[in-house]
């Protein structure tokens, strides 16, 4: 679908108004006449209802799925549209979409109240101290990397069966002394706010328009994920097949990872790490490719126990065309690097400045980490990791194998 965005210039037509609860008497007065001056009016039915009687625009509920709903906006270019949102429209709401898909020149925003304003208004709490997680369509295993002794979450509901499941959620990982306080229809007549614990059994009666707010206490025996790099192996589900802790911290130190970033973790085996690529920040991507159909089911499983479910992974046998990937900033190949073609594949998709880094524990892969590092420079190193286990009575080190790292960039 083309996109509106090139008619620089043009005159606004379409105006984004952020509406709260407290309805259309709390607008501004520039929000107050586009409404009234409107010819048509898309928004969901609960805003619809909260400016009954206002305008007599065309009025249309907002449609579903997203496409939908921009197709019928751009059949009313050029006419006065109003696009009514909850609060502040750029706050996990439809402005995004709305510039991405017209172009920021179409648009006039009002912006209302954010939800995260008014909440942290109501609990006394300061903004810049809380972590905000949508659940709005969005697994509960989102919440995972935000478990933190002392965090101060604010969750946006889906509906009014969210609480529920959240507080069953923190219980089930050892926080059911957390705080929770539900919030509901903030700014409306029908506001209310009430506290309890995880382990508590929640109201019957919750409004379907609500927020949670939750104080994280943990446990002794809570299950929290730390925030360094090298998780502990027995945080993943695997079958040997993983890079080992100490070395997946040095590999991740050496793939270097940055906020947005893509990563091909080619041969993922348990996806370990893939995953600790995307849990070093939230917009990070992980494109996993495993060739074994039970591997590729316990990479799913991993990723959504320690929550990335966004993570990417296709069974596949390496080395393949992989058109679908969108091009990666690193690559990591900790499985067949002596597969011929493997590195390759990987070094010719990398973007300019990309990063590759490859682990080998077998002399024939140690000839192919060598072969790349005649043919693209980079560095090579070696590295051994000695574990303290029991010889009969007493005890000792015994050496791990020892893995040979490549490393370059692409220039």
């Amino acid at each position: 679908m083309p996109s509106l965005a090139s008619h620089s210039g043009a005159k606004p037509w379409l105006t984004l108004i952020g509406l709260g609860e407290d309805g259309f008497e709390a607008l501004s007065r520039q929000a107050q006449r586009a409404i009234a001056d409107a010819e048509v009016i898309m928004g969901g039915r609960r805003h619809l209802a909260l400016i009954e009687g206002r305008s007599r625009a065309e009025q249309q509920p907002w449609p579903s799925p997203y496409a939908q709903a921009m197709r019928a906006l751009q059949s009313h270019a050029g006419r006065k549209v109003v696009v009514l949102a909850s609060g502040d429209p750029f706050f996990f709401g439809a402005g995004t979409q709305l510039v991405a898909h017209f172009g920021r020149e179409a648009l006039t925003v009002v912006p209302g109240r954010s939800c995260l304003t008014a909440a942290c208004a109501r609990l006394g709490w300061s903004v810049h101290d809380v972590s905000v997680v949508s659940l709005c369509g969005r697994p509960l295993s989102r919440l995972v990397p935000h478990i933190q002794r002392g965090a101060r979450l604010l969750l946006l509901s889906a509906d009014e069966t969210t609480p529920a499941t959240v507080s069953a959620f923190l219980t089930e990982r050892g926080c059911g002394q957390s705080r929770l306080h539900l919030l509901e229809a903030l700014d409306g007549p029908n506001e209310r706010l009430r506290s309890l614990l995880a382990y508590e059994a929640m109201p019957e009666s919750v409004a379907r328009l609500n927020m949670v707010a939750v104080e994280i206490v943990a446990g002794a025996e809570a299950r929290l994920l730390p925030l360094s790099s090298g998780l502990p192996d027995h945080f993943f589900e695997h079958d040997g097949q993983i890079t080992k802790q100490e070395i997946r911290a040095v590999t991740l130190s050496a793939l270097a990872p940055h906020p947005g970033q893509i990563l091909w973790d080619l041969g993922a085996g348990s996806g370990s790490v893939g995953i600790e690529w995307m849990l070093r920040h939230p917009a990070n991507r992980t494109f996993a490719v495993e060739r074994d159909a039970a591997r590729v089911a316990r990479i799913w499983r991993n990723a959504e126990a320690l929550g990335v479910p966004e993570l990417h992974v296709e069974q596949q046998a390496l080395p393949c065309v992989l058109p679908g990937f969108a091009a990666p900033h690193a690559v990591f190949v900790g499985g067949g690097v002596g597969v011929p073609g493997l590195l390759e594949t990987g070094w010719s998709a990398l973007r300019p400045g990309g990063r590759m880094v490859a682990n080998a524990v077998t002399l024939e892969g140690e000839q192919r980490l060598f072969q790349a590092f005649q043919a693209w420079g980079g560095a090579l190193s070696r590295i051994g990791v000695e574990r303290l286990g029991p010889i009969g009575h007493v005890f000792g080190f015994r050496p791990a194998m020892t893995v040979t790292q490549y490393q370059a960039v692409k220039t």
